[in-house]
Formats: structure tokens, C-alpha cells, sequence
């Protein structure tokens, strides 16, 4: 038994890395993303992009993750994102 759980343990801590990267990945979008909100005037936050990021997700959603938990996951990732690129744009304002 302890042998069936250290290998779905080893693909657990893989999906993690895979993940980690993804969301880094994710991030230095956001600071692109950061850059030209910048350059155009606009603010960093956008309810209706948001709205749509969820909305898409929770219909592409196969589970077996409910539609509320994706939707948890991604505000947190999306409120993560945003703080970025708040200081990003804090850091660019500087210069």
C-alpha cells in the first residue's frame, strides 16, 4: 500500500513543478500585459475579463474539480496575477 501512495505522491510533486512553471509562465504574461496597460493609459483592473476567465474556465471544466472550485483557483490565481502587475506598474511609474 505505502508503495501506491509514494507513486501517486511522485506524480503529485511532478504536476506541482508542471504547475509552478505554468503559473510562472502565466506571470511574466501579466507583466507584459502590465507594460502595455501602462503605455495605454489603462487600469489594471478589468471586471469583464475576469468574468469572461472564469466563465470559460468553468464550461471547459471536465473535472473532477466542481465549477466553484476552479472558479476559487483561478480568483486567487487571477488576484495573485493582479498584484503583480499593480507593482509592476507601481515600479514603471517611477522611472
Amino acid at each position: 500500500m505505502e508503495k501506491d501512495i509514494s507513486h501517486w505522491r511522485e506524480r503529485i510533486d511532478e504536476t506541482d513543478e508542471q504547475l509552478l512553471h505554468l503559473l510562472n509562465k502565466r506571470a511574466g504574461y501579466t507583466l507584459e500585459i502590465g507594460k502595455i496597460k501602462h503605455g495605454s493609459g489603462l487600469a489594471v483592473y478589468d471586471p469583464g475579463r475576469e468574468q469572461f476567465i472564469f466563465n470559460r474556465l468553468e464550461e471547459k471544466n471536465g473535472g473532477p474539480l466542481s465549477g466553484q472550485a476552479v472558479r476559487r483557483l483561478f480568483e486567487r490565481i487571477i488576484d495573485e496575477s493582479r498584484n503583480l502587475e499593480k507593482d509592476f506598474v507601481t515600479e514603471l511609474k517611477k522611472k
